[in-house]
């Protein structure tokens, strides 16, 4: 892979973790309380609902991290190696993780009878996209360990 391709895939991480941490710093505090404001009988949710999002936003900055660490590796040309095995997989627990953060915040919600229908898209959205991400990097990691299965194996024959 070309440098200037990982290099652009290393911005695009950059951007998105940007703009998650600034939506973690200044978006959710003024939206829980624009929406404490305008529904006072959930208002003892909002604690609670920026709790859980600020618990599924250390996953996905992990996520990231692994993935930062992924292109370092194929930039290194050490893509068919232990390291990006190691990677995929920690993005795939980082996927699962907040998979079930949203289940669990969800069925809070349902259970306090505070899950608005836009708020359940979103969530079902999240979910969607989270197993997705999830399974595509099982895929690639089953793939990495049956091409290094390969390689070792003519290593070993040559």
């Amino acid at each position: 892979m070309k440098r200037g391709t990982t290099t652009g895939l290393k911005v695009a991480i950059m951007i998105i973790g940007v703009i998650v941490l600034g939506a973690c710093i200044f978006g959710l505090p003024k939206i829980a309380k624009y929406s404490s404001e305008m529904n006072p009988e959930f208002a003892y949710l909002r604690l609670p609902v920026l709790f859980g999002l600020y618990a599924t936003a250390l996953p996905f900055f992990l996520a990231l991290f692994h993935g930062m660490k992924l292109l370092n590796y194929i930039e290194k040309e050490n893509a068919f190696s232990e390291l990006t095995i190691i990677s995929l997989k920690r993005i795939k627990k980082c996927a699962l993780t907040i998979f079930c953060l949203y289940i669990i915040g969800m069925i809070f919600l349902l259970t306090q009878n505070a899950l608005h229908p836009g708020i359940a898209v979103i969530g079902f959205v999240i979910c969607f996209v989270t197993i997705v991400v999830s399974l595509f990097t099982a895929v690639l990691q089953n793939l990495l360990k049956s091409i290094m299965e390969i390689k070792n194996e003519n290593d070993l024959t040559v």
